[in-house]
């Protein structure tokens, strides 16, 4: 019966990390439950679980999983919190009103950070910001070349409109009309 039982756990954390986009290992030390509970709450508000987890249950899975190299982690009372999303930034907001929770390392779209690393993570613009900047530039780049080219025959077209001038002035004899500098000029 135990058996089954240590079974039905290690196929929890399985489905925990084959499920979870974030991944944070966190030391655990003792806090009230009242604690806890409010922990909880403002994790969840962001959609971050909590998980209570034993060293025993996950350091086998770990073991036999591409993510063998966050063992080190687990070697005192350990939490990890969960969301299926990215959510660094929020993370690290709550844990810095909780002292008792150290956040040690994660694992980030299987990539496995540090503390440090994690709070690097968190600083980074968002997927979609920086695809907006990207989009934004790549969109600039067409019409500078557009522009760029457009400019050698706007102004070829304004050396022979003066050079068309200066012949009808020598057909008619009166002095040719000097050519505005804006058509010589950059466009």
């Amino acid at each position: 019966q135990d058996d089954g039982y240590v079974r039905l756990l290690r196929r929890q954390v399985e489905e925990v990390f084959r499920d979870n986009r974030m991944i944070a290992v966190c030391q655990y030390n003792s806090m009230p439950d009242e604690d806890v509970v409010l922990m909880r709450h403002y994790l969840r508000k962001h959609n971050i679980e909590v998980k209570f987890v034993l060293n025993e249950i996950v350091r086998p899975v770990l073991s036999q999983s591409k993510y063998k190299n966050l063992l080190p982690l687990f070697v005192a009372r350990n939490i990890l919190l969960v969301s299926p999303e990215t959510k660094a930034k929020e993370m690290l907001r709550v844990l810095k009103g909780v002292p008792q929770i150290n956040l040690l390392g994660a694992c980030i779209d299987d990539t496995i950070l540090s503390r440090q690393g994690v709070e690097n993570f968190a600083k980074l613009p968002s997927l979609e910001a920086s695809q907006g900047q990207t989009a934004g530039a790549l969109a600039l780049l067409p019409s500078q070349t557009s522009s760029l080219l457009q400019r050698g025959s706007v102004h070829l077209m304004a050396l022979l409109d003066q050079h068309i001038r200066r012949l009808q002035a020598g057909e008619t004899g009166s002095p040719a009309e000097p050519a505005p500098a804006q058509s010589l000029g950059a466009h």
